[in-house]
C-alpha cells in the first residue's frame, strides 16, 4: 500500500455522538452487557413465542440431565446382575429421552431464531423511523454510511444474540446448574474439588472477555467507516467516472477495508485465546476429577456407575462452562452493536412537536410571516444567517426571493418547513406561531418544488405519490396531466409502472422537475415552495415546467427563489435580500427604477443573457 494512503486520506465520519471521546468509549466498556437489557421490550412483544422458547429449551436440558442417571443405574445394576430386561427397558427408555430430547431441541431451535429474526425485523423498523424524524441538523453532522452500517451490519449481530446464542447460553446455563446440582447428590466431595477450580477459570475468562469486548466495537467502527467510505464514492459515481479517480477510490476503500480487518482479527485472536484457556482449564479440572474419582473406586468407596455418572455431568458441566464462555465472546460482541443502537436511538429529534400543539385554523388560509427572525445554523453559530428579517404573505400571494447565493433566501424555506427554529424572532402559519404548531400539521401545508429533485428507485406512480401516499391512479395521472408530465411519461416503456432507477437517473432534468411538481400537484397544498425550480433547465423544458408551475400556483401562497430574474417577473412582489436582510421590496418595475441591489442584478444578467 501506498506510503500516501494513510488513514488521513480516508473520509473520516462523523460519529453518532462526537463529544464521545477515545477516553470515554473506555469508560462506556464497564457498562459491559448493560446494553443487552434494551432488547428486552422486543422480546416481550412475543411472549408466547418467548414462553414457548423456554419451555423447549428447558425441556431439552432436563431430557439431557437425565441421560447419566439411566447410564449410573444400567452399568451398577443391569451389567452386575445379568438382567437382560433391566438393561432392555433401560435402554428404551434412553431411547425415549433422546426423542423427548430432539423435539424439544427442534422447537428450541424454531422459536429462538423466530425470535431473533422478529427482534431484529422490529428494531431496524424502530430505528429507520427514529433516524427518519431527526432533523437536517443530524444527517449534516452524520455520514449515511455510518447509519447504514448500524442498520445492518450492528442488527445482524443482535440476530445472533436474540436469538441462536441467547438460547444456547440459556441452555448452557440451565445444563451447568442443573449438572452441579446432580454432581453434589452423587459426591460432595469431587464436587467441592470442582468448585475450587472454578475461581481460576472465570477470572481469566472475565478478563479476556472485556478484551473482546473492546475489540468488537473496534471492528465495528472500523467497518462502518469502510462503509460509508463506499456509499459516498459510489453515490456519486459519475463524477468519481469524469475525474477517472476510480483507481484512487480503490485503493483508499482497499485501504479501510484492510483497517476493518485488522480490526476483525484482533477480536478473533482474542476470541480465539479465550475459548483455547477455556476449554485448557475445563479439560484440566475434569482429569483431576477424575484422577481422584478413579482412587475412590479402586478403594471401594464409590461405585463405577456412580463415577460415571459423576463424570458424565462433569463433562456435561464442563462442556456447558465451555459453551458459555465462547458465547460470552458473541454476547460480547452483540453488545457493542447493541451500545451504537442504542446511541442511536437515544438521541433526541431537536425539532419536534409540542406537548399540546395550538390547532392550525380550518380550512387553511395560506398566510405566512415573519416576525424580525433572526438565525444562524447550529454548525456555525458566529456566523449569522437571518438577521432581522420580517414580512407578510398574505393568502394567494406571489413573492419571489432574490438576491446574491448566501444572502439567506434558502434559510427562509428550511424555516417555513421548520427544519430548524430561529433563534430570535417568529415564523407564523396562518397566524399561528410554527414552534406551537403541529408539525406533521404544519409540513403539511406546505409543498416543495426543490432545484435538485430527489427521486427513489421505485415507479413513476410511487415517485409521484410522494406527495400523497394514499392516492389512487386516477389522481396521479390527474396531477402529471396538470404538471405537464403526462405525456413523456406515458411514452416511458412501462408508462407509470416504469422503474426509474436510483435518484431516477434515466430522466432529464426537466422531466424530473416536472414530476416534483406533481408531487406538489397531488398534495395540493395552500403554500408553494419553488425553490430554483428552472434554474438548471434549458429553454425548451424550463418553459413546459414555468407553464405547469404556473397552473400550480393558481390560488395557492407561492414563495419563489430564483436566480434567473426573468422567472420572478409575474411575482407580486419581490423581496430582495443580501446579507441576510431584505434590503429592498417592491414589484419588476419598481425595482428596476430605483436603481439598487436588484437593478445591478438585473443588468448583469441580461447583459450576459444577451452576450450568450
Amino acid at each position: 500500500m501506498s506510503n500516501a494512503l494513510n488513514r488521513d486520506n480516508i473520509t473520516k465520519i462523523d460519529g453518532i455522538n462526537p463529544a464521545l471521546g477515545e477516553d470515554d468509549q473506555e469508560g462506556r466498556q464497564r457498562l459491559e452487557l448493560r446494553p443487552l437489557l434494551s432488547l428486552w421490550p422486543y422480546l416481550a412483544r412475543h411472549r408466547g413465542k418467548l414462553i414457548l422458547a423456554g419451555v423447549s429449551l428447558v425441556v431439552s436440558a432436563v431430557a439431557m440431565l437425565a441421560i447419566p442417571l439411566a447410564v449410573r443405574r444400567v452399568i451398577d445394576l443391569g451389567f452386575g446382575g445379568h438382567d437382560g430386561v433391566f438393561i432392555n427397558h433401560y435402554f428404551a427408555m434412553l431411547i425415549v429421552i433422546g426423542l423427548i430430547l430432539a423435539v424439544a431441541s427442534a422447537a428450541r431451535f424454531y422459536y429462538v431464531n423466530w425470535l431473533g429474526e422478529r427482534v431484529v425485523a422490529d428494531l431496524r423498523s424502530d430505528v429507520f423511523r427514529h433516524v427518519a424524524d431527526l432533523g437536517p441538523a443530524f444527517f449534516e453532522r452524520t455520514h449515511s454510511g455510518e447509519l447504514m452500517s448500524r442498520l445492518t451490519a450492528d442488527t445482524t449481530q443482535i440476530k445472533a444474540i436474540a436469538g441462536s446464542s441467547l438460547s444456547q447460553a440459556l441452555r448452557s446455563f440451565i445444563m451447568l446448574v442443573g449438572a452441579l446440582v446432580m454432581m453434589f447428590v452423587t459426591s460432595v466431595h469431587l464436587t467441592l474439588m470442582v468448585l475450587l477450580a472454578i475461581p481460576l477459570i472465570v477470572l481469566p475468562l472475565i478478563a479476556v472477555g472485556r478484551s473482546v469486548r473492546r475489540l468488537s466495537r473496534r471492528a465495528q467502527d472500523q467497518l462502518a467507516e469502510a462503509s460509508a467510505y463506499a456509499a459516498e464514492n459510489l453515490a456519486a459515481s459519475r463524477t468519481m467516472q469524469a475525474f477517472a479517480y476510480e483507481k484512487p477510490a480503490a485503493a483508499q476503500y482497499r485501504y479501510a477495508v484492510e483497517l476493518a480487518f485488522d480490526a476483525a482479527k484482533e477480536r478473533m485472536r482474542a476470541r480465539a485465546w479465550l475459548t483455547a484457556l477455556a476449554m485448557f482449564l475445563v479439560v484440566a479440572s475434569i482429569v483431576a476429577v477424575l484422577w481422584f474419582g478413579a482412587a475412590a473406586v479402586v478403594d471401594g468407596s464409590m461405585s463405577v456407575g456412580r463415577l460415571s455418572q459423576f463424570v458424565l455431568y462433569a463433562v456435561f458441566a464442563g462442556a456447558s462452562f465451555a459453551q458459555v464462555s465462547e458465547i460470552w465472546g458473541e454476547v460480547s460482541q452483540a453488545a457493542g452493536a447493541a451500545e451504537r443502537l442504542t446511541e442511536l436511538l437515544a438521541i433526541e429529534p431537536e425539532i419536534r412537536s409540542p406537548a399540546v400543539p395550538v390547532p392550525l385554523p380550518s380550512p387553511p388560509r395560506g398566510e405566512v410571516a415573519f416576525k424580525d427572525v433572526r438565525f444562524a445554523y447550529p454548525g456555525r453559530p458566529q456566523l449569522p444567517t437571518l438577521n432581522g428579517v420580517s414580512f407578510h404573505a398574505l393568502p394567494g400571494e406571489t413573492i419571489a426571493l432574490v438576491g446574491p447565493s448566501g444572502a439567506g433566501k434558502s434559510t427562509i424555506f428550511n424555516l417555513l418547513l421548520r427544519f430548524f427554529d430561529p433563534q430570535i424572532g417568529e415564523v407564523l402559519i396562518d397566524g399561528v406561531n410554527a414552534r406551537s404548531a403541529d408539525l406533521e400539521q404544519l409540513r403539511a401545508r406546505m409543498a416543495l418544488v426543490p432545484q435538485d429533485v430527489a427521486l427513489f428507485a421505485g415507479t413513476v406512480a410511487d415517485n409521484i405519490r410522494y406527495g400523497s401516499p394514499e392516492a389512487d391512479m386516477d389522481t396521479v395521472r390527474r396531477a402529471a396531466v396538470a404538471a405537464q408530465a403526462d405525456e413523456f411519461i406515458r411514452a416511458l416503456p412501462g408508462g407509470y409502472q416504469t422503474r426509474l432507477g436510483e435518484r431516477g437517473i434515466t430522466l432529464s432534468g426537466g422531466q424530473r422537475q416536472r414530476i416534483a411538481i406533481a408531487r406538489a400537484v397531488l398534495k395540493d397544498a395552500p403554500i408553494l415552495l419553488l425553490d430554483e425550480a428552472t434554474s438548471a433547465l434549458d429553454a425548451e423544458s424550463e418553459a413546459q415546467v414555468q407553464r405547469a408551475l404556473e397552473r400550480l400556483m393558481v390560488g395557492r401562497t407561492t414563495l419563489v427563489i430564483a436566480h434567473r430574474l426573468a422567472t420572478v417577473q409575474k411575482a407580486k412582489r419581490i423581496l430582495v435580500m443580501d446579507q441576510g436582510r431584505i434590503v429592498e421590496e417592491g414589484t419588476h418595475a419598481e425595482l428596476i427604477a430605483k436603481g439598487g441591489l436588484y437593478a445591478r442584478l438585473a443588468e448583469m444578467q441580461f447583459a450576459a443573457e444577451a452576450a450568450e
